[in-house]
């Protein structure tokens, strides 16, 4: 990665290029690229692990669950889920924080989104890019939090009940 480039513009360059050629990574066929999606599920899952902890612990007072599908086969493809659930969440009847990696029949590569916020593309191949990518799983998170909040209110979120206003 070049240095001067802010690491989201090189993701980006990645993706673009990809779209270009044709390819994901240096995959050509479905197969290989699907080959490289199991590779990336496991170099993003603690950092998607993370984002999701850090709203467990800040807004849902830990009340929170974390569950991970690993890759896996659907009806569209391959895909990955880190889901984050809670009490209050689930009596108001709305979903889960949702980062969801996946890899759709008629995509080039693939893509991340939330449970409310849509596509991200997903170009990690290396440990180095899986850090780079904590940001995006954090806006992802905090994006899905602010849009389920308004699909019921603010009272789904513990930390607005139990503690003074933030400054």
């Amino acid at each position: 990665m070049d240095a001067s480039r802010p690491g989201y513009t090189a993701e980006l360059r990645r993706h673009f290029a990809d779209l270009r050629d044709g390819v994901h990574g240096n995959a050509v066929s479905r197969q290989d690229k699907e080959l490289l999606f199991a590779k990336t599920v496991p170099l993003i899952d603690p950092y998607a692990r993370q984002a999701l902890t850090e709203i467990n612990d800040d807004l849902l007072l830990g009340t929170g669950e974390i569950l991970a599908t690993g890759m896996r086969s659907t009806a569209d493809g391959v895909d990955a889920i880190w889901a984050l659930s809670w009490p209050e969440q689930r009596v108001a009847g709305v979903n889960p924080i949702m980062l969801h990696a996946f890899y759709g029949a008629g995509f080039l590569h693939p893509h991340l989104r939330g449970a409310t916020v849509h596509d991200w593309p997903l170009n990690v191949f290396t440990e180095e890019q899986a850090a780079a990518k904590l940001s995006t799983l954090r806006q992802i998170a905090a994006a899905d939090v602010h849009n389920l909040v308004f699909q019921r209110d603010y009272r789904i979120i513990p930390a607005t009940k139990k503690e003074p206003r933030a400054s």
